[in-house]
């Protein structure tokens, strides 16, 4: 089983990985955790591709995040399952919001070492406008669209844990 989940900042992109690892007992790999090295410093270009080309050679796997550059187009292709978490900007920056506060001082496991939990405006933009561009909502369309049979687009969370319910 390969799953690779896409979506918003503040979306739930992580979680609902780690959940869909646990749940087939499977390897997760979290992008941010490879865009960034300690610190907030950026990974190299090479290094992250090999990281995540290295990873995708299992069998199975989690992959949650965007990352055009990171194989994307590979990744969407090989996984079974594409899920694409299309929230309103609204409850991703209170998802985003309260998971600063829950972490504030932290490092998430779904995040490098050293890479404390922030919120901080130039987050806030992104998650708000930055991250909305009619680039990436055409993007989400244009996946959707060429891969229909295998995906699911859920623009509310009440459609994720009723999804995720009818798996147990």
């Amino acid at each position: 089983m390969k799953i690779a989940v896409l979506g918003y900042s503040g979306a739930g992109k992580s979680i609902l990985a780690k959940m869909f690892g646990e749940h087939y007992d499977i390897p997760v790999l979290h992008l941010d955790k490879v865009q960034f090295l300690p610190n907030w410093k950026i990974r190299d270009e090479q290094e992250k591709r090999k990281i995540v080309f290295d990873f995708m050679q299992q069998q199975n796997w989690v992959i949650d995040g965007n990352y055009s550059s990171l194989h994307k187009e590979k990744r969407l292709e090989q996984a079974d399952i594409i899920i694409i978490l299309s929230f309103n900007r609204l409850f991703c920056f209170k998802s985003a919001l309260n998971r600063y506060f829950e972490n504030k001082g932290h490092t998430r496991p779904d995040m490098a070492d050293g890479c404390n939990e922030k919120f901080d405006l130039e987050f806030a933009l992104w998650i708000l406008f930055w991250g909305r561009t009619y680039k990436c909502r055409k993007d989400y369309k244009k996946v959707y669209n060429k891969y229909r049979s295998k995906t699911l687009w859920f623009t509310n969370r009440r459609q994720v844990i009723d999804y995720v319910d009818s798996l147990k």
